[in-house]
């Protein structure tokens, strides 16, 4: 039985996805953070969140490095961990560096540190010759004004620092760069109380496909367990409305997908991670939009589990403490699985969501989930939003995207103005 530190965590599935693997696997967890009632709040009442499985929840100040570093140095002298993890982004670097400080298994907490940062990403990228967008990073409103100018409209501007697409926009003149700009500087902290970086990202905008490499980095070995393929909406947001794994590729578009993940996980010096690389496969080639060294969200793991067998939660848990995982797959009697979230479009309150009992009698159902009644709703402009998912399998081919989306236009929410 191995202990693991688990810093900080999501609130979505990985919440409750991680414990479940490090629970099956035979190992147990401390849990750290520092507000407890973040994650609690998320559980549904009458329910224990997962996260209160752990041996230990501890509290510290997460946000400060130094003096968690600190507190963490006296927790392992106490309990001995044998490994650290989290699925948060905003922590990925910090577990790092405990995992540094501590001599435990871990890419060098400079390598996390440049792959949470988009503007360092791109530049490593770029030197390394990975194929990516023309870019700027600005400082201020004459730098990006300049840069928008140089690059040449239509643009994508992005934070350098956030997640779930938050307030990733395409721009297609200066009068809405400057809109975008505005906005974001008018979001100087991030949800867990995290002063963001106060620059932009310009690049231009990637005409193609676009689809993500799961990826799992262990032994000196990166192993590409597969491709999703997503759908995007919401513009001029970029909001993920579904997946499907495997992606829908010719074997050449999936090659080379797999070919230049692997290539920019190697320059940015991963090589202990389970990693989702996005990328954009465009007329001249493909694109690297983003590189994440943690397991993909809104459930794509969940899509691998159901076609190949393998548990990328598992993985992680294994790579964290220095173990080979166990990726071989089995016959799942599935070919592919897709998931279709549910987006909305109005602000309000909702009273329900009608139809989902019929979806969830439907045959290749593999999950339905909707929000509960009550809920506050906006329009949405992230990956934020959701108003719930379903989940759909194909035994036979990759059928999956067009069943999840067919049983998708049978939900339909019901929000009324305040």
């Amino acid at each position: 039985m191995a202990h693991l530190l688990m810093v900080e965590s999501w609130v979505g599935s990985m919440s409750r996805l991680l414990p479940r693997a490090i629970r099956e696997a035979g190992h147990e967890f401390t849990f750290l953070t520092r507000d407890l009632h973040h994650y609690l709040r998320s559980a549904p009442e009458g329910t224990a969140h997962p996260l209160l499985g752990a041996r230990h929840v501890l509290t510290a100040d997460t946000n400060d490095t130094e003096a968690v570093l600190r507190f963490v140095g006296r927790a392992h002298d106490a309990f001995g961990f044998d490994g650290v993890i989290t699925s948060c982004d905003y922590y990925l670097p910090t577990a790092a560096r405990i995992a540094g400080r501590l001599g435990l298994p871990g890419n060098a907490p400079e390598a996390v540190e440049a792959a949470c940062r988009k503007d360092a990403t791109r530049r490593i990228l770029a030197d390394a010759g990975v194929p990516g967008p023309r870019f700027a990073v600005c400082g201020d409103w004459a730098d990006a004004s300049g840069a928008a100018r140089r690059i040449g409209y239509p643009l994508v501007l992005k934070p350098v620092d956030l997640c779930a697409g938050m307030y990733v926009r395409r721009v297609d003149d200066e009068e809405q760069l400057a809109g975008a700009f505005r906005a974001l500087a008018e979001f100087p902290v991030n949800a867990r109380g995290q002063r963001r970086a106060p620059v932009v990202l310009l690049e231009e905008l990637l005409d193609g496909p676009e689809v993500s490499v799961e990826t799992v980095s262990s032994g000196g070995t990166v192993h590409v367990v597969g491709v999703t393929d997503k759908s995007i909406g919401g513009a001029p947001a970029f909001i993920e409305t579904g997946h499907m794994f495997p992606a829908a590729l010719t074997p050449a578009d999936a090659e080379a997908a797999r070919e230049t993940a692997v290539m920019a996980l190697r320059a940015l010096g991963l090589h202990t991670a389970v990693s989702h690389t996005e990328i954009k496969l465009t007329a001249d080639g493909p694109r690297v939009v983003e590189v994440n060294p943690r397991p993909a969200g809104n459930r794509i793991t969940e899509l691998v589990r159901h076609v190949t067998g393998i548990d990328l939660a598992a993985a992680c848990v294994d790579v964290a403490l220095g173990r080979e995982p166990d990726l071989r797959r089995q016959d799942t009697g599935l070919r592919s699985a897709a998931i279709a979230f549910l987006v909305p479009d109005t602000g309000g309150v909702l009273e329900g969501v009608d139809g989902a009992d019929e979806v969830r009698a439907a045959p290749d159902v593999l999950e339905l989930q909707v929000a509960e009644a009550g809920r506050t709703v906006k329009a949405a402009g992230s990956n934020n939003e959701y108003l719930g998912h379903v989940m759909a399998g194909d035994a036979d081919g990759l059928g999956a995207r067009g069943r999840a989306e067919i049983l998708l236009s049978a939900l339909s929410p019901k929000v009324v103005s305040r």
